[in-house]
């Protein structure tokens, strides 16, 4: 599969079953875990599990003048090219992302024996139960996962922006002012 269809296939097939509750830290870097499940394409009945996470570096409305830094998606392994090509791929398709370091470690890589509709309860379970707010939970096919983990991010920051502008806005006030 190539770079094209990988991306048409994880914006059609990606499903974020539970945001991140607890927003991104607007002053410091947050760790954003995240447990994405997959139909295993060589178990068929069973479910791929992977659990990591992405670091993504503090937010700003005055960024950097350099461009996004992607580490640990493995894009340029699986689809073949660059990192700058992979970041013109993306602005050509109507994604920007803030000019920040986003760096993408994944912690385990998992079978559970069972459908992937059972492997989502279960783990939407363990979540609730663990009283987890700052695990997402997501579904994707699973030979274009680190899109589905870029647009899970995506989402996260758009989710964020609002309240990132307005403690912006606040802290610039408080120094400001007095």
């Amino acid at each position: 599969m190539d770079i094209y269809e990988a991306w048409h296939k994880a914006l059609q097939h990606t499903e974020i079953i539970r945001t991140r509750v607890q927003s991104l830290l607007t002053f410091q870097d947050t760790h954003v875990p995240y447990v994405l499940l997959s139909e295993s394409a060589i178990n068929h009945g069973d479910t791929v599990v992977r659990s990591g996470e992405v670091m993504v570096e503090k937010p700003s409305l005055i960024l950097p003048p350099h461009i996004p830094q992607l580490k640990g998606f493995e894009l340029e392994e699986n689809f073949a090219g660059t990192q700058e090509g992979l970041l013109n791929f993306l602005l050509v398709r109507g994604v920007s992302l803030p000019s920040m370091k986003y760096n993408n470690t994944t912690h385990s890589l998992d079978i559970f024996e069972g459908k992937l509709s059972a492997a989502i309860k279960h783990h939407q379970e363990l979540l609730q139960r663990q009283e987890n707010v700052t695990t997402g939970l997501l579904t994707c096919p699973e030979d274009c996962w680190q899109f589905s983990v870029l647009i899970f991010i995506c989402a996260q920051i758009a989710k964020n922006a609002n309240t990132d502008a307005r403690k912006l806005l606040d802290d610039y006030k408080k120094r400001f002012q007095n």
